[in-house]
């Protein structure tokens, strides 16, 4: 087996296929196309598709015929039968036809391929076979509709077939360890180094908090700064790490008080221990940034990206980043470490917007309000104010125009000296994968509000949420290379609308399954994961 890159003679097109030579009936060697992958139509796209063809290929060479399990469910009777279906005709009188149910499949078919494609499926060992199949489950409920864990068991049994207890389901998450955890973990970095054909050494980390429908602390739930601006919630903070094409490949969780800057002392060392990584150069927000932080990535051996706060430098620093409008300049910013400054108008108008924005809400609040200085403590409002005596509140024009000075300026600090200063940017602005794998945890898999109290259970509801998660971006990313960008809500749609109808015949008691017609979308997707479609009824 082999990978071939085709190209036509008048076309910038680039086509890589997995190529397997056999011989014929009169024993004479040929070749025939086992995978086509995709198109390229840059060098970039083509080295992408090349490593994504290497890790088919070795894939395809690894494969063994696998058994056909024991059916244990209505949906998974359905889907084995489907492998057996022969082009013998069927005689059935379709008045005595009646449906037994109708099945969402697609979740879990292609889904369910790259949960077991990426190892989720051996996190628990043969003597807690139906922990990990109620893992599974859960995951794929948690991808198609994220709702509580007693409306996931509903919705699996009403749309999917699939017969959970809510008891088990629990069971299930009170035996998910630490060691389990970490397995996962594994499992997601061994899936991004195979997928991007390459050691990683470029990681993106960001925090989130997540908050509960609880006012209770303990160990774990504390209440701190809140992205959420649920300030009287207790939470808990979340550390994500992710690859440049947003792969997420580990996480931490810390408690709810945790300053997000001090979580870097947990991580570095995490990352150096179990990545085993050659190199890492270390890109995060303007959270993380301090003199004490830099200090530290230093003291390790860490290369870093991290994002500047402008705003907050000394004078002799902001005269000298605010005295230009060149779109990229850089600066020695001591101890082998540059300050990089760029300039956007689109940045620049976006800026002035949201500051106009807030003052013009500020004034109205000023003309409503019989006690403006209550407005003191309202978040985004207290930078742009001036307090004098008991009641006399104004916009502080003079902090409004030092505000203005910095429109459009966006800096990066970094150590990395074989980057030059644009790549150095562009690895930065990278960072909107991570932001986008908070997203889709937050919206997409509604990762919280959190309804457990346990520690336990609230470290399994936020595993659940990070397998479901790692699936989506894998199955995104493969999807992108070889036929176009697909949101992981357009995804998980197209997957909700590839449905089986079960029909009994009354008369003769047997099962027939009438699969309903796939989309453009979903075809797509079952090709991504080489899974076949049909649309042709079929007997169970």
């Amino acid at each position: 087996m082999f990978i071939r890159v085709k190209t036509s003679k008048n076309s910038p097109k680039q086509s890589v296929q997995i190529v397997e030579s056999y011989r014929n009936e009169k024993n004479q060697p040929r070749q025939r196309i086992v995978r086509h992958l995709g198109t390229a139509f840059t060098e970039e796209e083509l080295k992408r598709l090349k490593d994504f063809a290497e890790f088919e290929k070795a894939k395809l060479e690894a494969e063994k015929t696998p058994a056909l399990f024991k059916p244990e469910h209505l949906a998974e009777a359905a889907i084995v039968a489907r492998k057996n279906i022969d082009d013998k005709p069927l005689r059935v009188n379709l008045k005595n036809l009646r449906e037994q149910a109708r099945i969402t499949t697609g979740i879990h078919e292609v889904f369910g391929s790259i949960y077991n494609e990426l190892g989720f499926n051996n996190l628990f060992d043969r003597r807690k076979e139906s922990a990990g199949k109620n893992l599974r489950h859960i995951t794929m409920a948690r991808l198609a509709n994220p709702v509580s864990k007693r409306s996931s068991v509903q919705d699996l049994s009403k749309d999917f077939g699939i017969n959970l207890s809510l008891d088990s389901v629990y069971r299930m998450m009170d035996n998910i360890t630490d060691d389990i955890i970490s397995k996962a973990q594994n499992c997601a970095h061994s899936a991004a180094k195979g997928l991007l054909g390459e050691e990683i050494s470029l990681l993106f980390y960001d925090c989130t908090t997540l908050y509960f429908e609880s006012f209770t602390e303990d160990e774990l739930k504390k209440n701190g700064y809140s992205k959420d601006m649920k300030f009287n919630q207790p939470q808990v903070v979340l550390g994500l790490l992710s690859t440049s094409e947003g792969l997420p490949v580990g996480y931490e969780v810390f408690p709810g008080n945790q300053y997000e800057g001090h979580t870097l002392h947990t991580v570095i060392p995490k990352i150096k221990e179990k990545y085993n990584l050659k190199r890492v150069i270390f890109t995060a927000d303007s959270a993380m940034l301090s003199k004490a932080n830099l200090d530290y990535l230093e003291k390790q051996g860490v290369e870093y990206i991290v994002a500047a706060r402008l705003k907050s430098l000394t004078d002799k620093w902001k005269a000298k980043v605010t005295e230009s409008n060149a779109p990229l300049r850089s600066f020695d910013y001591g101890k082998d470490t540059r300050l990089i400054v760029t300039y956007s108008d689109k940045l620049a108008k976006k800026n002035k917007h949201d500051r106009d924005e807030a003052i013009r809400k500020l004034q109205e609040k000023l003309e409503k309000s019989s006690n403006p200085k209550s407005l003191i403590s309202n978040y985004g409002y207290k930078k742009f104010m001036r307090v004098t005596g008991d009641i006399d509140c104004r916009i502080d024009e003079e902090k409004y125009e030092e505000a203005a000075n910095f429109d459009g300026l966006h800096g990066v600090i970094t150590n990395v000296k074989d980057m030059d200063d644009s790549a150095v940017v562009d690895h930065y602005r990278q960072l909107w994968l991570i932001e986008e794998c908070f997203r889709i945890s937050k919206h997409d898999l509604k990762i919280r509000p959190i309804y457990h109290w346990t520690p336990k259970r609230i470290k399994a509801h936020i595993l659940i949420c990070f397998i479901a998660l790692t699936c989506a971006r894998n199955l995104a990313y493969r999807v992108r290379l070889r036929f176009e960008p697909m949101s992981v809500a357009r995804i998980v749609n197209a997957l909700n609308h590839v449905q089986l109808s079960i029909l009994w015949d009354k008369k003769t008691e047997c099962r027939y399954v009438l699969p309903s017609k796939i989309n453009e979308d979903a075809r797509k997707l079952y090709k991504t994961v080489n899974l076949s479609t049909n649309t042709t009824p079929y007997k169970m």
